[in-house]
């Protein structure tokens, strides 16, 4: 019975075919495989995915791309800033570097031997003109004095002595007691009494000269600076040091250097006679300083720098310029007229010339090529291509390419025309460089335009 049972089971085994028993075990044994490909197709998804998300991000950098992808992934309108193109002047500047000097230096010195028994002025004092400053003792110069008016007293005698005998010699001659020689002798003894009573006048003057010059004053009207001397010190006409420093601040002049290029422009505004002005910056080039008048421009050009250099003359009231000092110096040449003005940010270079994004009414870009006729320190002057109440994006234009949607925001910065950007032109004083009403200013924000790069003419 046993034996019977084990030849069905070999018999039911043999009737199973080899491929039905490895279809069988396949499930069993290979189930890994199945999960290795659905890992593989995963790593996939997510390369593919992360190459996508790099290069969208690196087209950022060009003008537009960032902007289309953000239209096509619907992100909504960009936001950018920006500001109206408005219509006035723009002042030419040419830019150099300038040195502060002093109007007029003058070192006080003594022109008379002896001690010093007074100061009349404090350091850093200003003084006026014909100010007492400083007292040399003038006892010994009292007693010449004195002795010459008694020489001359005594010779003022004797002249009126000779004088009475020559008078009486003069009636004996005629009467022929006494010979015309005895006459003539008297005669010159009278002269030398006159030469006498000149020279006791040129010592008493000579007296009264040194003490007048042992009380010293100012011969100009200026700044004293740091005394050289004390109460009790000896001086002498023949010292090398001066007393005292005295420098004239109000006016004050500015000596500045041009490039030789920008000479002919300069002296034909000189010629014809227009007063030229000239704006004083600090070392930074950022605050003006003080407002004053080309005066002058030196007869040569020097040769080593290729440079020629102007002096101008500055009021100085409150003392803002200061011998030595080291200023930027800005020089108006000339005013471009009725020019359109838009921010310096605004405009865009690239391949085919300079450009600007404009806002249209729907909150749509456009691309506007424009000619650039004058930068000024943060503001451009465009002569074609823009037209005054244009809305042009000063800020955000990288996201920016043609027929976009943006979300405008206004500046509230005011660009300024001068160089340093502390003050603007009165030509533009009271623009705003705001958005129209009808683009929406709910999101404003300030946005400072950068200052403009140029070379000495700006």
């Amino acid at each position: 019975m046993a034996s019977y049972d084990k030849a069905e089971l070999r018999d039911a085994s043999a009737a199973i075919s080899p491929g039905t028993r490895i279809q069988q075990d396949v499930p069993k044994n290979r189930w890994w495989l199945w999960v290795l490909v659905i890992a593989v197709v995963a790593v996939g998804v997510w390369f593919y995915r992360s190459r996508s998300s790099q290069a969208n991000s690196g087209a950022a950098g060009a003008p537009g791309s960032a902007g289309a992808n953000a239209a096509v992934f619907g992100m909504g309108p960009v936001p950018v800033v920006v500001a109206t193109a408005q219509k006035g002047d723009l002042p030419v500047f040419f830019d150099g570097l300038g040195t502060v000097t002093a109007f007029n230096t003058v070192t006080v010195r003594s022109r008379v031997d002896g001690q010093i028994v007074k100061i009349n002025f404090t350091e850093g004092q200003t003084v006026k003109q014909g100010d007492s400053l400083i007292e040399i003792d003038p006892r010994p110069y009292q007693v010449q004095l004195e002795q010459a008016e008694g020489q001359l007293a005594k010779d003022q005698a004797q002249l009126k002595d000779v004088q009475v005998d020559y008078e009486r010699y003069k009636l004996l001659q005629k009467e022929g007691v006494i010979p015309q020689q005895q006459l003539d002798s008297q005669q010159a003894l009278v002269g030398q009494s006159d030469g006498a009573i000149k020279a006791d006048q040129a010592q008493i003057d000579s007296a009264k000269l040194q003490i007048f010059y042992s009380h010293i004053t100012s011969p100009i009207t200026g700044r004293v600076g740091l005394r050289l001397v004390d109460i009790g010190n000896m001086v002498h006409a023949t010292d090398t040091n001066g007393l005292l420093v005295i420098t004239q601040l109000q006016p004050i002049a500015v000596l500045f250097s041009l490039p030789q290029d920008q000479l002919p422009a300069v002296m034909a505004k000189m010629r014809s006679g227009v007063t030229l002005n000239v704006e004083a910056f600090d070392r930074d080039d950022v605050n003006k300083i003080a407002t004053g008048k080309l005066l002058t421009i030196d007869n040569q050009i020097d040769t080593t720098t290729g440079t020629y250099k102007l002096k101008s003359v500055f009021d100085n009231a409150r003392d803002e310029l200061f011998p030595n000092q080291f200023v930027n110096v800005h020089l108006l040449v000339d005013t471009k007229k009725n020019v359109v003005i838009v921010p310096s940010t605004a405009v865009l270079r690239g391949a085919q010339g300079a450009y600007v994004f404009t806002v249209g009414s729907d909150n749509t870009v456009k691309v506007k090529n424009v000619i650039v006729a004058q930068t000024t320190g943060t503001v451009s002057g465009i002569s074609k291509g823009l037209d005054a109440g244009d809305s042009v994006v000063t800020d955000g234009q990288d996201k920016l390419q043609d027929g976009i949607k943006v979300e405008p925001r206004a500046t509230t910065v005011v660009p300024s025309v001068n160089p340093g950007g502390s003050k603007t032109s009165s030509s533009l004083q009271g623009s705003a460089f705001a958005s129209p009403g009808a683009l929406p200013s709910s999101s404003s924000r300030s946005v400072s335009a950068s200052s403009a790069g140029g070379g000495p003419a700006r």
